[in-house]
């Protein structure tokens, strides 16, 4: 119960659920337009009533941080995406702009349920702008990643010597 505690006694503070429990995703926006008549549709009555969580994908991990880098080099992570739904989707990544430093690398195509796309996000550590090489510059952004259903934005963070 959220009431009560593991030994029986009243809980202090209130218990906070994950997103994934309460049925919403960090870091996302829902697309006006969610069925595609196109789209291969599951038309199961069992599944009529949990329509909105029949397509999505999740990231794995849900955020990138590089940490501190040397300038002038260029670094890797890989993130998963997968499709959580239970019918193929579509994807595309908005690429960063050039200044950031960032380039998104993926195979595009349809994603089968349950399967996943890897997306290595690189970064080549630069600085712009002044000639200050006292202190780290802190590149921060949100990668938008466009779905059928939602954008997810995977934010990417690093510091810069």
């Amino acid at each position: 119960s959220l009431l009560v505690n593991a030994a029986g006694q009243p809980r202090k503070e209130k218990v906070k659920l994950p997103s994934s429990l309460q049925g919403r995703k960090p870091n996302s926006i829902p697309n006006k337009k969610i069925e595609d008549p196109v789209s291969g549709r599951v038309n199961t009555s069992s599944l009529a009533p949990t329509r909105q969580h029949l397509s999505g994908f999740h990231l794995i991990p849900p955020r990138v941080t590089f940490g501190v880098l040397k300038e002038g080099c260029t670094y890797a992570a890989t993130v998963i995406l997968k499709n959580v739904g239970v019918n193929f989707s579509r994807f595309r990544v908005k690429q960063p702009p050039p200044h950031t430093g960032l380039r998104v690398m993926y195979t595009p195509g349809p994603v089968a349920a349950g399967l996943q796309v890897e997306l290595e996000i690189e970064i080549f550590a630069m600085v712009i702008g002044g000639e200050d090489t006292s202190g780290l510059e802190e590149v921060s952004h949100d990668i938008e990643i466009l779905t059928e259903t939602e954008t997810l934005l995977l934010p990417v963070r690093a510091n810069i010597l």
